[in-house]
């Protein structure tokens, strides 16, 4: 089970980034539309044969980037025993969505040049990343359902002697 579905990532980023970062170096661009109808599962009648090769060849190209992102998820998840994430919290959180689609959407991007600084995917790679180290470390909820983040996290820890004075030992005076 993958935590970005086609349609999620149909809908963000859009088939037509998708089209362009996927679509292998030495073949046309995949049609934009064609595009949207593999990743929704819809009529692609009106193209060739050739044509949905290639699509599905793109598609290839996502999933595997979407099995990298997840595969790198559950390496942090698995560190506070939250897989599989259906059983601990009866669906995938949608915070995990938006790190799948974040990660897998900076791995089809392997080979952009910008100035990573004001790059929004590298931006958003990072934010996931960091969120998933808060996660393992048990500073950061999954939301609803989260029983195992520490409670105390952000919280001053007190961290002091024992009393020599107290009611018992001054009791005699």
């Amino acid at each position: 089970m993958s935590y970005v579905t086609h349609e999620q990532l149909a809908d963000i980023p859009g088939a037509r980034e998708l089209s362009q970062v996927a679509t292998a170096e030495h073949e046309q661009l995949v049609d934009y539309d064609l595009m949207q109808a593999t990743l929704t599962g819809a009529d692609r009648s009106a193209w060739t044969a050739d044509e949905i090769a290639v699509a599905d060849d793109a598609l290839g190209r996502i999933d595997d980037a979407v099995a990298n992102a997840d595969a790198m998820i559950d390496g942090y998840l698995v560190l506070r025993d939250y897989l599989p994430l259906i059983d601990t919290f009866g669906a995938v959180p949608g915070i995990v969505t938006v790190w799948s689609r974040a990660i897998a959407r900076y791995l089809l991007h392997k080979d952009r040049i910008s100035a990573d600084a004001t790059d929004p995917i590298v931006r958003d790679y990072r934010d996931a990343m960091k969120l998933l180290q808060q996660v393992a470390e048990g500073k950061f909820s999954l939301g609803a359902g989260d029983t195992k983040t520490n409670s105390r996290a952000g919280l001053a820890d007190w961290d002091a002697p024992d009393r020599q004075f107290t009611r018992d030992t001054l009791r005699d005076f």
